[in-house]
């Protein structure tokens, strides 16, 4: 299967994810993945994109949607993928229904995950880091710790993340609004678009998306 997910940030997308293509034993292909895959191998993609992203810019439409081509055309994604965070604009859809016309496929679908956006705010603005550790995360309501600004697992500093504040989240969210929203709708006149309510257990959301792709290969 060849698949997109899209959603808002704090919606999971990148724990679904995971799920989904180990579920379907497919590649997840990650924008963010790719851009430290490419920088880290040196490639000329990777070279090109550092050398923007150290004078502070951002990398251009154009370089994504190469590194985006680079990884779908290699072996293990001939028989489907799951693309994470692209495309992340309407021009970038476009020069993905481009990229795949190319190798002759399409995409089998659209997952949409939907998650209210006090949701999202409460999601993002209540994690809590480890400064030891980024990898021990807590949340001052789904997961607090046991003591209170400190880590369980070894008792680092707990801290918020500058850009987790809710006047971040916020503008990341009327970010997605304006930039990310719009390839709904691009997809949607496609009839490719199911959308699966995030809310609730995480395996609960995998249920979901999981039925509803199988739901859509049966129509």
């Amino acid at each position: 299967m060849r698949i997109v997910l899209v959603g808002p940030p704090g919606a999971g997308k990148g724990t679904q994810a995971a799920l989904l293509a180990k579920t379907l034993s497919i590649p997840h292909v990650s924008t963010g993945d790719l851009f430290r895959a490419n920088i880290s191998q040196g490639t000329e993609l990777g070279k090109l994109a550092k050398s923007i992203m150290d004078e502070g810019k951002l990398v251009p439409d154009e370089v994504t949607i190469a590194m985006v081509r680079d990884r779908l055309h290699q072996q293990d994604a001939e028989n489907g993928f799951l693309l994470d965070g692209f495309p992340r604009n309407t021009a970038q859809a476009v020069a993905l229904d481009g990229i795949l016309k190319d190798f002759g496929i399409a995409l089998d679908g659209v997952l949409d995950l939907e998650v209210p956006e006090d949701e999202v705010v409460r999601r993002i603005a209540g994690r809590r880091l480890c400064r030891n550790d980024s990898a021990h995360i807590f949340h001052v309501l789904y997961n607090p710790p046991k003591t209170e600004g400190v880590c369980d697992v070894c008792g680092g500093e707990l801290y918020q993340r500058s850009d987790d504040s809710e006047e971040t989240v916020r503008t990341r969210l009327e970010v997605y609004h304006t930039e990310t929203e719009p390839i709904i709708e691009y997809y949607a006149k496609q009839g490719l678009v199911t959308t699966i309510p995030a809310l609730g257990k995480v395996d609960e959301v995998t249920e979901r998306a999981i039925a509803a792709l199988r739901e859509n290969a049966n129509d």
